[in-house]
């Protein structure tokens, strides 16, 4: 099974995220998880995914870049559309629900968005999240991880909650799958440092979330 990291690189890079740390530490979980897994740059990925299984993406918004023209490859566009019409499994990580943000239909795949101003977190901790035990990919575990909790997205469409967390009042989905076309997604808020790669709950879940969107499990 071939599974492509979009990975940060160019505009698709950020001071606030380690991507050199935590798109390693995805590879190693995914080819845990049975995946011959590489790496592109994100425009690069999406223009080569006519054999993949799975895209996973783990980069930052391109738009905070002022310096960088805007716009996307029209075949790396394409090349996504495809994919997904095709049925390709997706796996989008912590701060990519703020970036592709020039791949229109990424944030309706996904189902979800950062918007600047509203969507925030606290201060990275040692959190713990909430299953919701009626979803399958539940774990008998709890999940817990160092990691940040993203609060106030922007929802796009229905989605299968896995797991959220509480803050200001409000349960805040962190984790969620759901049916895009003949895609399946699964979207997963975690993962900012690699910390929250070390965390034996989170690494589970990340396999059970790609295979299930690879159609593997």
């Amino acid at each position: 099974m071939l599974a492509i990291i979009a990975t940060a690189d160019g505009r698709y890079r950020d001071p606030w995220h380690p991507f050199d740390e935590t798109t390693p530490a995805l590879a190693g979980v995914l080819n845990d998880a049975g995946f011959d897994t590489h790496i592109l740059p994100v425009d690069e990925a999406l223009d080569n995914l006519t054999t993949a299984e799975l895209l996973a993406v783990n980069a930052g918004d391109p738009w905070r870049h002022e310096t960088i023209p805007l716009g996307a490859p029209t075949a790396a566009v394409h090349g996504l559309d495809a994919a997904l019409g095709r049925g390709i499994g997706v796996l989008a990580m912590h701060t990519s629900l703020a970036s592709l943000r020039d791949y229109p239909s990424w944030p309706v795949a996904v189902g979800g968005m950062w918007v600047p101003g509203m969507s925030m977190h606290p201060p990275r901790d040692d959190a713990r999240f909430e299953w919701d035990p009626s979803h399958p990919l539940a774990g008998s575990e709890p999940l817990e991880a160092f990691d940040e909790r993203y609060s106030y997205m922007q929802q796009f469409g229905t989605r299968d909650v896995v797991a959220t967390h509480r803050h200001d009042g409000h349960d805040h989905p962190v984790v969620w799958t759901r049916q895009h076309g003949a895609s399946r997604v699964a979207v997963d808020l975690l993962g900012h440092g690699p910390e929250s790669y070390e965390s034996t709950s989170h690494r589970a879940l990340l396999a059970r979330l790609a295979r299930w969107a690879a159609r593997v499990a």
